[in-house]
């Protein structure tokens, strides 16, 4: 069959999208005969879908299915931001890829005024995945038996389920918990340089093979019983943590303050606050800071992250107080930033490129050390986001800066 012939077919419907690859052998040309096969069948022009250079052979079947291009977001760069931090230590440009105007600019000033006054201190505080199995128990002080097994027996489940599947996983503890008959193992894996996703998944089915082993009258029930948390609003991890726990925080000096983002140090804690603190409680928001999923979203999306979980690294507590000599202390809390600098989408070559600018692509030595550099440089570039938005808020300059750059 020719070319135009398949086009015909799969427009037709009589070629599934999945099975193109099948007649072509070849996943660039694939990718060109859904994309005109879509084209014929909705009579529309994806002219700009189809002009790429990522390669379709590279991500089909890892990180895409059914391609037919890709969607563009415009890339710009932050900073330089100086970061004072336990992996990250220098100065740091920041990919963004956005298209909301004034986010860059916005990010860029409060990575100037944070540089200016010395620089971001970043703490990691906990750095594990979570993968919460569901087990459902004849009974709850079956369930308890059960829980109280698994807590003693972490070594052992290491040994016979995770180090099978994974030479970079490793189970260090588990947080059980019972409702009715129901069980809920929250298992924390260290997963070294990877988000870890898939990775713990895959070790934690293991684990339930061991336990039903045990166990006969337990029935493994759901890999995930929701309280992982992955990719939804929660207090689970918003209270305990997933991925990375990280603190960024800095000293400005008042005379910053006042030249670079014309306001006061009285004036932007009032504001966080009043805004951040009195009005998210007002809301029941797990977000207790003005805007940290502009930042994480636009990092995220430039270095292959899983942008679904954006909604977690979206939790999180903007601080801000005048220090007894009168400057402005601020800080971001992040419980559960998570992410990775191998696997997934930071395999894609646009996004591994966006990586190599903060000189965090690929594995670090010692293992984990990139992924935590990684974090400490979107804890920075956070708080210098909370600190530009909230002294435009202050100054009344959050609707000038928008008319000129965001419409």
């Amino acid at each position: 069959m020719n070319l135009e012939e398949l086009i015909e077919k799969v427009a037709s419907g009589e070629i599934k999208l999945h099975e193109v690859e099948k007649y072509t052998g070849d996943k660039k040309l694939a990718t060109d005969v859904r994309r005109k096969a879509l084209e014929k069948k909705l009579g529309i022009s994806l002219e700009n879908i189809g002009h790429y250079s990522i390669d379709p052979e590279e991500v089909i079947g890892k990180n895409i299915e059914n391609m037919i291009g890709v969607v563009q977001i415009p890339m710009g760069v932050a900073g330089p931001l100086k970061i004072n931090g336990e992996y990250a230590k220098g100065e740091f440009y920041i990919p963004l890829a956005t298209t909301e105007g004034a986010l860059v600019a916005s990010v860029n000033r409060g990575c100037s005024a944070l540089t200016a006054a010395g620089g971001v201190k970043t703490t990691i505080i906990d750095d594990k995945m979570t993968r919460a199995p569901l087990l459902k128990c004849p009974d709850a002080r079956r369930a308890r038996e059960v829980a109280q097994w698994v807590e003693k027996n972490l070594e052992y489940l290491q040994e016979k389920a995770v180090s099978k599947v994974t030479k970079h996983g490793k189970l260090r503890g588990v947080k059980p918990y019972i409702v009715g008959n129901n069980l809920y193992l929250r298992f924390e894996f260290e997963t070294g340089d990877a988000m870890g996703m898939n990775m713990v998944t895959i070790a934690s089915e293991e684990i339930m093979k061991v336990i039903e082993e045990h166990f006969p009258d337990v029935k493994y029930l759901a890999l995930s019983g929701n309280l992982c948390v992955d990719k939804k609003p929660n207090a689970m991890n918003f209270i305990n943590g997933r991925g990375k726990t990280i603190i960024a925080e800095a000293i400005i000096p008042r005379e910053i303050v006042e030249k670079k983002l014309k306001t006061t140090p009285e004036l932007i804690a009032e504001v966080n606050y009043r805004k951040n603190l009195v009005g998210s409680a007002q809301a029941g928001s797990y977000g207790f800071n003005a805007h940290f999923a502009n930042i994480v979203g636009a990092i995220f999306l430039a270095t292959g992250q899983d942008e679904a979980q954006i909604t977690e690294g979206s939790h999180g507590i903007t601080l801000a107080e005048v220090t007894p000599e009168g400057d402005l202390y601020i800080s971001v809390t992040m419980p559960s930033l998570e992410i990775g600098t191998v696997g997934g989408g930071t395999r894609v070559a646009t996004q591994r490129e966006a990586l190599s600018i903060m000189g965090v692509a690929g594995g670090g030595d010692p293992p984990g050390a990139n992924a935590k550099k990684f974090a400490e440089i979107i804890a920075g570039a956070v708080l210098a986001g909370e600190l530009s938005l909230l002294a435009a808020i202050a100054a009344k300059h959050l609707a000038k800066a928008h008319k000129e750059l965001g419409r």
